[in-house]
């Protein structure tokens, strides 16, 4: 993974439909489905479980919103806005070399377009591998990492995970 210090703005990052199945996002209903990933291993598990507590409150100015079903491997704000799965298997392009990449606060994000012509950035070099997905209207800026990368830098040690 290329990780570039050079400064990122992304015009649009529509959150990845396989992903993601929503289920009212509209104020006042109760959470937004996320699927969590596949059961990680214990040791990744308990990871995210202390990442999940440290997560920031709000992110891009959005609050954070309950997911369905609860678990401490996804979290949401702003409903669907932006979504976080922690414990995701390595994904296959964090092998490629010449893989895009920022580095954020001390930690490395990989990003991906995906098919519908958006984006997702993804932990590397971490002992649990983090996705995190944000719709094109709050995604003008990487500028959302910033808290998100200080909470995985607290809680994720860095390292090669196996999983």
């Amino acid at each position: 993974m290329s990780l570039h210090r050079r400064p990122l703005r992304l015009l649009a990052l529509p959150a990845a439909s396989a992903v993601l199945a929503l289920a009212g996002c509209a104020p006042g209903d109760s959470g937004v489905r996320v699927d969590p990933p596949p059961a990680p291993p214990a040791d990744v598990a308990g990871l995210c479980a202390t990442l999940h507590e440290r997560l920031p409150g709000t992110v891009a100015g959005l609050a954070r919103t309950t997911t369905e079903p609860p678990s401490d491997l996804t979290a949401s704000w702003g409903g669907s806005a932006i979504v976080l799965r922690c414990g995701i298997p390595k994904p296959p392009k964090m092998a490629d070399p010449k893989q895009e990449g920022v580095e954020v606060n001390g930690v490395g994000w990989l990003l991906e377009k995906t098919a519908d012509g958006g984006f997702r950035f993804t932990t590397g070099a971490r002992l649990a591998y983090t996705e995190v997905l944000v719709d094109k209207e709050h995604a003008t800026d990487a500028g959302m990492l910033v808290g998100l990368s200080a909470a995985v830098a607290e809680s994720v040690p860095a390292g090669i995970s196996s999983y």
